[in-house]
């Protein structure tokens, strides 16, 4: 392979997910031409109402933080061999865990922040590593697992939050988390005014760049991937493919752990009985967008969370249904799950590009040969 083909498929995976984002974009705007609206003016207000001031911006980050996390939980189980769809249930979960953390816990604020942190990451991570178990020991299947310990962590939630957290005048929430016990913090209610953004953003960032560490620059990176790859030939190379499977699931549950940390004791400040997050199903397109990858995760959540706060303002403003802009995001996910699609047709530009210039390269030898 030559050298413009090694540069040219290391970048596929981008090429993917660009190519995903135009045309779902492209299928916005004809279905915006066709309810008769102008599809320059929906993305306009669109794009603005997600990044017009610095109150929405912050609230573009706060939205992202969540998909963030939820995202890098499915990509992490992805890249190791597993389907992660129970990220709902251990955001509950971790939620729980937290709030009650939050109304119980009092202590300075640093050290209350790390037991606060801890909890959703630990309530989570027990929620994962249940299926990872299952999976591990009895085979099965992870999909199946993690959807009936969603349930469960539901239904958990519906008796748990009534009995012992609700409020003396709410029937189907939690109290509410004083101000003081929660992420949010002064100097980013400054920095972003009247937004929604908390400490959960910083968390999210860094649980990024330690789950590529992870993934890139060490020996558990490495045989969890290899399990990922090909767990029958990580088992012929000595690896604890059970062990790993267990691993994995456990990581991953603690991510969306701490998605539901962020989540309700950062921007609701309260738990509702008979919701099931939507986040933990929208870090799978996030995942799909970011192929897997963290530094992916991170952008295709910041692209879905400009698209999730800005729908509001564009329906608003030009009546545009704001349903336009799920629509675009379902589009996206349905082209990056066909990826095969594009890599093959970009392999092939490449292929092409290559034997130019090979052709080209070769002319001057064919001239010199000929006097």
């Amino acid at each position: 392979m030559s050298e413009i083909e090694n540069k040219e498929m290391k970048s596929n995976a981008f090429l993917v997910a660009i190519s995903a984002v135009v045309l779902g974009l492209i299928a916005g705007a004809v279905l915006m031409a066709l309810i008769g609206s102008n599809p320059f003016t929906g993305f306009w207000f669109l794009f603005r109402g997600g990044l017009m001031n610095i109150e929405r911006v912050g609230n573009t980050l706060a939205t992202a933080t969540n998909l963030m996390l939820v995202g890098l939980s499915v990509a992490f189980a992805f890249r190791t061999g597993l389907f992660n769809i129970g990220a709902s249930g251990q955001m509950l979960v971790g939620g729980l865990c937290a709030t009650l953390v939050a109304h119980h816990v009092f202590l300075p604020r640093p050290l209350y922040l790390v037991v606060l942190i801890l909890s959703g990451l630990l309530g989570g991570a027990v929620w994962g590593i249940i299926p990872g178990f299952l999976k591990a020991k009895f085979n099965v299947h992870e999909v199946v697992a993690t959807i009936m310990m969603n349930w469960i962590a539901y239904w958990s939630v519906y008796y748990f939050v009534p009995a012992y957290l609700k409020g003396p005048s709410l029937e189907t929430e939690s109290a509410s988390i004083a101000i003081e016990q929660t992420l949010r913090s002064p100097w980013l209610t400054k920095l972003f005014p009247g937004s929604y953004i908390n400490l959960g953003f910083l968390v999210a960032i860094a649980s990024v760049i330690i789950i590529k560490f992870i993934l890139d620059k060490t020996t558990l990176g490495f045989e969890l991937k290899a399990v990922g790859s090909n767990r029958f030939c990580a088992e012929y190379a000595g690896i604890r493919v059970n062990k790993n499977v267990v691993l994995s699931m456990m990581i991953a549950g603690g991510l969306a752990g701490l998605a539901g940390l962020s989540f309700y004791t950062g921007y609701s400040r309260n738990m509702q009985i008979g919701v099931l997050p939507s986040q933990g199903f929208d870090g799978i397109a996030v995942a799909l967008l970011g192929a897997s990858n963290p530094l992916g995760v991170l952008f295709s959540s910041l692209f879905f969370g400009v698209l999730q706060s800005g729908k509001g303002f564009m329906n608003a403003m030009t009546k545009v249904p704001p349903e336009i802009a799920d629509t675009i995001i379902s589009v996206i996910i349905y082209f990056t799950a066909t990826s095969v699609l594009f890599k093959r047709l970009w392999e092939a530009l490449f292929k092409i590009l290559s034997r130019k210039k090979a052709v080209r390269d070769a002319k001057p030898t064919n001239n010199k040969e000929v006097k």
